[in-house]
């Protein structure tokens, strides 16, 4: 019978406690051994039998401590050789304070191992945890090179991008993250790199030699067959529009390198997506912070074959979740996430519901059984001109159903909520806007009322915030995939206004971001003091400069090398019900908060009274029942500042 993930898993770790306990009795035996002889010798001896077993259980637990059971040995690099430093240290320290202050001065009237025994037992216990780490490594290393199998479809390659980035790539190949990949040379947008070596791949050029390059490297019988480009050779200051030109006169494939930080174990070989151009460099993610909230948690995701879930599903399970349910109303769309390459590779235990979120007898027995630690409820109705036409259904999505979760979370007691909002929301003039913003109330309510409390514990409450962000690149139902369907059939590209303007992030970044303003919700209310919990309920991502839904049209035209309105034409059509030219993220009641995180900016909640909520959700439900938009717009004016059915009909008019 094959051994699951998990199993496999726990006998790893199990393996490297052993060897671990191995080395620091091995490292102490031999100490001994090295500084005395003969009665000397046969005295410490004897001692060791005593001292050894406390002392190894120390060891192991100043070993986790420092993170040196959870790293794996075929990505170890400089961090884990710090940890293995700093641990040898702690555990010398702890040596020399035994024998010079606790023991041999009350009973022995001598020291047992001495200050140069203790030195000799830190120098070897570093090599015996760092040497077979390194050793394992480079024997994974030389597999890889020498494999025949492997190198039959290794294609010779060439990397684009600063040096920094080409030596991620190349110790990502070393460590088997990365394959069917040989660099044979690297290129760089920066004179100061020019004749470096990096690992053995030598920077041949600038980007602007690249045919120069590839035509010399053919003359020697070297065929570049891939480029690989690095995240900083997207960067605006590479000129990415340029080298991609380049490119495909060439007729080359261009891939690009994603990655988490510096882990190489995280990197990918992905397709050159023209989104992937189209941005401002992401905000960096604090990768620790979203390790610690998610590690060996159990997550549940609605809405999880969407988009955004998705893709919150992946990053999940590369930040370390221990099990990740998936509840989503679309058959075809939970197979399609549960059968996705990047969720298979990642070992996570993965389970897959079928459910509505409007359906609250089924959701509260789902969160019961699972009993998540967190849930993210990215389940929603999101298209705006569909809203508007079927408005009762985003009443009973996006309101009923955010409420079911809500409500399920709140009483099973599960630890953090985060919902998925939107820019939208603010100060809205369409039913998604509004339907979002009411959502946004109820969970910002039931959240000050829970930390509020008398008897509220903050060890066992639960945190309910919602994340707002603008439009997200690839999604279903965006501007870009729609953009570049109608440059494939020669256009014409059709944009609603000239001036329209929309803030964009990428679906990665969203998602960590997402996860990031979690994480803080839920360690920021937990050390603090109930009276003043609940002060950010909403966070919003920074979504950099919005950008003109016109000029996006244009540069997607140049990318697929063509000219805007010469060889394609972009062609307005008006703005549609529910759509205003300019999005904003805080309304005017929600003043702003620093929370001293990168990337997420956090508001004071705002929220009616508990009783008055309630009132407007029974009339909500009566509108439904009945098909009374005029009750629904009614109810909204009352409960959402700023909502006017009036003034939404006047942006949709205009």
């Amino acid at each position: 019978m094959p051994i699951n993930t998990a199993t496999r898993q726990k006998i790893k770790r199990i393996l490297i406690i052993i060897h671990d306990s191995l080395a620091t009795t091995l490292a102490l035996a031999c100490a001994c051994l090295v500084r005395f002889e003969g009665s000397n010798l046969s005295y410490r001896l004897s001692i060791l039998p005593y001292l050894l077993p406390p002392f190894v259980i120390f060891a192991l637990c100043v070993q986790h401590y420092f993170s040196l059971h959870r790293s794996k040995w075929r990505f170890a690099s400089l961090p884990d050789l710090s940890n293995i430093i700093k641990a040898s240290m702690v555990l010398a320290m702890t040596l020399l304070v035994i024998d010079y202050f606790l023991v041999s001065p009350l009973y022995y009237g001598g020291y047992v191992f001495g200050k140069k025994t203790i030195v000799v037992y830190c120098l070897l216990q570093m090599c015996f945890l760092g040497g077979t780490r390194l050793a394992y490594r480079y024997l994974r290393y030389a597999r890889v090179q020498h494999n025949p199998h492997d190198s039959d479809i290794r294609l010779p390659t060439l990397l684009l991008g600063r040096v920094g980035d080409i030596e991620l790539v190349t110790r990502a190949i070393e460590s088997g993250a990365v394959r069917r990949i040989q660099p044979t040379g690297a290129l760089t947008y920066r004179l100061s790199d020019l004749g470096q070596t990096i690992r053995g791949v030598p920077v041949l050029g600038h980007f602007d030699d690249l045919e120069r390059v590839i035509n010399e490297l053919a003359k020697k019988g070297v065929i570049i067959r891939r480029l690989v480009a690095t995240p900083s050779a997207l960067s605006a200051e590479a000129q990415p529009e340029t080298l991609l030109a380049r490119t495909r006169n060439m007729a080359l494939p261009l891939s690009r390198l994603s990655v988490l930080g510096d882990e190489t174990q995280s990197a990918e070989i992905l397709p050159l997506e023209i989104e992937d151009l189209l941005l401002r460099p992401a905000v960096a993610i604090d990768n620790k912070r979203l390790s610690c909230f998610i590690e060996d948690k159990r997550v549940l995701v609605t809405g999880g074959g969407g988009s955004i879930g998705s893709e919150m599903c992946v990053r999940l399970a590369a930040f370390g979740a221990r099990e990740i349910i998936i509840v989503e109303n679309s058959e075809p769309s939970l197979n399609a996430i549960l059968e996705s390459p990047a969720l298979a590779q990642k070992k996570v235990r993965v389970t897959g519901l079928i459910a509505d979120v409007r359906d609250r007898e089924r959701i509260f027995r789902i969160v019961r059984d699972h009993t998540p630690d967190i849930v993210v409820h990215a389940a929603a109705l999101k298209q705006v001109p569909y809203l508007e036409q079927d408005w009762e259904e985003g009443i009973k999505t996006n309101i009923f159903g955010s409420i079911n979760v809500i409500d399920a979370v709140v009483e099973a007691k599960i630890r953090a909520f985060v919902m998925i909002s939107t820019d939208k929301a603010v100060d809205p003039v369409s039913i998604l806007g509004v339907t979002k913003r009411f959502a946004e109330m109820y969970a910002e309510a039931l959240d000050a009322r829970l930390w509020t409390a008398d008897s509220c514990d903050h060890a066992h409450v639960t945190r309910l915030i919602a994340v707002r962000f603008g439009n997200v690149l690839g999604s279903v139902g965006s501007v870009v995939p729609k953009f570049k369907a109608q440059i494939a059939r020669g256009g014409p590209v059709t944009v609603t206004h000239r001036d329209m303007v929309r803030y964009f992030m990428t679906i990665r970044e969203a998602v960590e971001l997402v996860l990031t303003a979690g994480s803080h919700a839920d360690g920021e209310a937990r050390s603090m003091d109930a009276g003043d919990a609940g002060r950010a309920a909403v966070y919003v991502l920074k979504m950099g400069q919005p950008v003109r839904i016109y000029e996006l049209a244009e540069r997607m035209i140049r990318f697929a090398g063509f000219e805007p309105n010469v060889d394609v034409e972009i062609r307005e059509t008006g703005v549609r019900p529910g759509e205003r030219l300019n999005e904003v993220l805080f309304a005017t009641n929600e003043p702003l908060v620093q929370i001293g995180v990168e990337g997420v900016m956090a508001a004071k909640p705002y929220y009616p009274d508990p009783a008055k909520l309630q009132q407007w959700m029974e009339r909500l439900r009566d509108s439904v029942h009945t098909s009374d938009r005029a009750l629904a717009e009614q109810v909204f004016e009352e409960a959402v500042p700023g909502f006017s059915a009036r003034s939404a009909a006047r942006v949709a008019a205009s």
